[in-house]
Order: structure tokens, then sequence, then C-alpha cells
């Protein structure tokens, strides 16, 4: 496989990684975090750094506006719930 396929593959795996979390909208962040260890935020924030190792310069709010599909604050109007005790509890414990 040539470096540009690879690219190509990971370039399409990325987007149907969206897509799938775009589908899954009933899926909280903070729900992700405990499970996986990274959330929709931190795919954002791997997205701006991998820009600026290209040399190009990204917000933080131009990525999470390509990983949610819409600016952030629309996202959580419409579909970020309040966290429970026990997700919270969850992520805290996790941290330390």
């Amino acid at each position: 496989m040539s470096v540009t396929q690879n690219k190509e593959i990971e370039a399409a795996v990325f987007r149907r990684l969206l897509e799938h979390l775009d589908s899954r909208k009933d899926v909280q962040n903070i729900e992700l975090m405990n499970l996986a260890g990274f959330c929709r935020n931190c795919l954002a924030k791997w997205y701006v750094a991998a820009a600026e190792q290209e040399g190009v310069s990204m917000s933080y709010d131009d990525a999470r506006e390509i990983v949610y599909g819409m600016p952030y604050n629309e996202w959580k109007d419409k579909y970020q719930q309040e966290a429970t005790p026990e997700q919270l509890a969850k992520f805290q414990q996790q941290q330390s």
C-alpha cells in the first residue's frame, strides 16, 4: 500500500467514524469518555493538532464544527444531556 493510499483509507475511516457518531447523538460525550477514554471534543483537539502539524491554522471551534457536523453550541443545545451523578463519579475516578 502506498503512503497516499494509506492516507486516503485513514481519511475514509475518520469520515465513517464521524458519520457513526453523528448517527448516535444519543451517546453522550461523558459516556464515550468513561468507556473509551475519548470523546467528540478529544477528536476536535486531535484535529487541531494534526492541522498544526501540517502548517494549517485551525481554531478549536472550527474543528468541533467538523466533528459535530454543526456549531458546538447548537449541538449542545439540541443533544447534550445533563451528566448523571454516576457518570460524573466514574469520570472523576478515571481522572485520578
